[in-house]
């Protein structure tokens, strides 16, 4: 399932980048608390660590230490290269977390943050005919504008967040098959998500 997730991140931050810049042109509680004994899902949560990317100064959680994906694709017709880093753990043999982190050329800002997100996600969709898009919303995350969005493509479920911060574009994702869906470790992942300061 890793080297998929490798394989389709790959594409879809070029198609990304692509639209992105054709769209551009050149100018451019209660107060009592239950004790209960720990389920299997608390010790599984207990063994998620905490994480820092130096590259997107951010930090986040991740169920295991994540492997890193480093690459900068040129993109000649663009003009530019687009470089980004993606970290990626598994939970186990059939859930996969991935954050990746692009950084798009300087004209590209905060102020054209909906078009972009709205352009990663139609790179998304775009590049697997199948894909079928349960939901999108756009939305407020820490100040930045942000795109949650739940995909399936036959057995598979991708759910993300994408957040734009400046030129960088981060993607929080959770691949899993579909009878492994667990919406309280999604949460956890992309609720863990901080930028350093």
């Amino acid at each position: 399932m890793r080297k998929n997730v490798f394989r389709a991140m790959k594409a879809i931050v070029a198609a990304s980048a692509m639209l992105l810049v054709m769209s551009f042109g050149p100018s451019v509680g209660g107060s009592e608390i239950a004790v209960k004994a720990p389920t299997q899902t608390q010790k599984v949560d207990s063994l998620w660590q905490e994480f820092h990317s130096v590259v997107g100064n951010c930090t986040m959680q991740f169920p295991k230490y994540p492997d890193h994906l480093s690459e900068k694709m040129r993109l000649p017709e663009e003009g530019f290269d687009l470089k980004y880093d993606a970290y990626i753990s598994a939970l186990d043999q059939k859930t996969v977390f991935l954050l990746l982190i692009a950084q798009y050329p300087d004209f590209v800002d905060a102020s054209y943050a909906r078009m972009s997100l709205e352009g990663f996600l139609n790179g998304i969709l775009t590049h697997n005919p199948s894909n079928q898009l349960i939901f999108a919303d756009l939305s407020l995350v820490n100040g930045h504008e942000a795109l949650d969005f739940f995909i399936r493509t036959g057995g598979v479920y991708f759910k993300g967040r994408a957040l734009m911060v400046k030129n960088s574009l981060y993607l929080m994702a959770m691949e899993c098959e579909v009878q492994n869906y667990d919406e309280t470790h999604y949460n956890k992942f992309v609720e863990s998500f901080q930028l350093s300061k």
